[in-house]
């Protein structure tokens, strides 16, 4: 039979065919939390995920389990690995899906921390004291660092740029302080490998860190999303840009110092739900034993609103680990500002209130420090004593150590002539007024409610005495009630007491009535 001959349009049409590309397998992938280096959470069961093609079978094997899953209709897959013991072994995890592989190396099993908040907690090991030599020493290949990229987004993130790396003097001095600090007392005291999440956000809000649905959901905070909603429907980034390069001309012209440009608060850590889906997001789920945080300052004029806000958001990142209550511990705001010369009302000591009233939650825990902070900076440099009061509330709540951890908080009041009795619990060995023979840092008021500095004495273990020759018949009495407390009272273990009131009188924070 004789061969007829191709035309043009069959050769073209072949040779297509072959040109064209085979359908893509979907790469393998896996979130950067989970890679080289990371240390996974002891005696938890572990959720591992990643993504595939969807419906594709996927593996994972470590220290000889091997557990099996699929990927869903998004390409989405999860297995959860047995509980583990801890161990600073290295381990190998081997991840496949269809005909691809991958191998994460030097894998440690240990403790697991977050570390949230905003620039207190950001604030790194670079900028505190004694920088140079807690560097020297940054020798501690068994504790491990991970720092999320700062993202801020209305849009869910699942992932984000960063990979696990060995604590070493060249890796530590961009972390965290707090951070490190703290993760390095668990490490020393534990003997286990420790994991470190950095996640913070300097100057960011609390609701910033809760889903933006969730928190619309809830009728407590609808005033507040009314007021960003106006924001967003009205602000042009690119306008507000132009606005700035034109003056920045005319300040350069008149030379005259230019304006800061503005800030786009649409991206920023403000926004509600924003570092939820940029930030907090891409790590959920990831085995834990906890979290530390480290921020206040910005929702301090609204106070509160704190006091709901605060424990909500820590209810909302329970529920969204899915890991029970696990321990939430939490930095009280620092002292700030000027001394006050006047006893009276303040934005800083109401949201402390907000927090020390917070810890009704259950596995919760405060750290004191209004006596470790720097009046002129926001930004106190002593990172080392606020993480080791942190430590104590883990070592003696979560791994079983006998120390003292808890400030001495008031419990009751009692009346007797123009004196007041306060009791005390937590008082550790006893009470102790540091720098001065007295306690310092309490006032008194009757029901006129003017305020007065106080006179103070220790009656006994747990009692303080309080008294003023200007108010005979006291009512109510506070203890570091300002901005910058001068306040001297603490445990003889070196805890400060907790600030207090033991008024109900209105807030100046609470949102005022039309």
């Amino acid at each position: 039979m004789t061969k007829q001959p191709l035309s043009l349009l069959a050769v073209a049409g072949a040779l297509l065919a072959m040109a064209a590309p085979m359908p893509l397998q979907a790469e393998l992938k896996l979130p950067a939390i989970v890679g080289d280096h990371m240390v996974l959470q002891r005696d938890l069961e572990l959720p591992i995920w990643g993504w595939a093609d969807a419906g594709q079978d996927v593996t994972v094997e470590i220290a000889g389990q091997k557990v099996a899953g699929k990927a869903g209709d998004d390409g989405r897959w999860e297995v959860k690995l047995a509980p583990m013991k801890a161990s600073a072994q290295p381990q190998t995890m081997k991840i496949s899906a269809g005909g691809e592989t991958r191998e994460l190396a030097d894998i440690l099993v240990g403790e697991v921390w977050v570390c949230s908040g905003q620039s207190n907690m950001q604030w790194p090991v670079n900028s505190a004291y004694d920088a140079d030599i807690e560097k020297l020493t940054a020798k501690y290949p068994n504790l491990r660092l991970i720092t999320v990229p700062q993202v801020g987004t209305q849009k869910i993130q699942d992932d984000f740029e960063g990979e696990w790396v060995a604590c070493t003097p060249d890796t530590v001095g961009d972390f965290s302080a707090v951070g490190f600090f703290f993760g390095r007392q668990l490490h020393e005291t534990l003997d286990v490998p420790v994991g470190l999440i950095d996640n913070s956000w300097g100057g960011s809000a609390a609701e910033a860190w809760v889903r933006r649905d969730v928190l619309k959901k809830d009728g407590r905070f609808a005033d507040y999303l009314a007021q960003w909603e106006q924001i967003e429907a009205n602000f042009d980034y690119e306008a507000e840009m132009e606005k700035w390069k034109a003056a920045a001309e005319k300040a350069k012209a008149e030379g005259k110092q230019p304006p800061r440009p503005p800030r786009d608060q649409l991206r920023g850590q403000h926004r509600p739900g924003n570092l939820y889906a940029g930030v907090l997001h891409p790590i959920i789920g990831y085995g834990i034993k906890g979290a530390i945080w480290y921020q206040g300052e910005s929702n301090a004029g609204r106070a509160a609103n704190y006091r709901e806000l605060f424990p909500f958001m820590i209810q909302h990142w329970r529920e969204e680990w899915g890991q029970g209550d696990f321990p939430f511990y939490w930095v009280q705001l620092a002292d700030f500002k000027v001394e006050s010369e006047e006893p009276g009302d303040s934005d800083w000591a109401e949201l402390r209130e907000s927090q020390t009233l917070t810890l009704e939650l259950p596995n919760t825990g405060q750290a004191v420090i209004y006596d470790l902070g720097e009046g002129r900076d926001i930004h106190p440099r002593d990172k080392q004593n606020v993480a080791k009061r942190l430590a104590r509330i883990a070592l003696a709540r979560d791994y079983g150590y006998q120390i003292p951890f808890e400030s001495p908080q008031f419990k009751s009041m009692e009346t007797k002539g123009n004196k007041v009795v306060l009791t005390f619990e937590n008082v550790g060995s006893t009470l102790y007024a540091f720098d001065h023979p007295e306690p310092k840092g309490f006032a008194i008021a009757g029901a006129d409610k003017q305020w007065h500095w106080a006179d103070a004495k220790i009656v006994g273990k747990d009692k303080v005495e309080v008294w003023s020759d200007a108010v005979a018949e006291p009512v109510a009495v506070r203890y570091a009630w300002s901005d910058n407390p001068v306040a001297t009272l603490r445990s003889r273990e070196n805890l400060p007491v907790v600030p207090f009131r033991t008024d109900d009188w209105p807030m100046i924070t609470e949102p005022k009535s039309e």
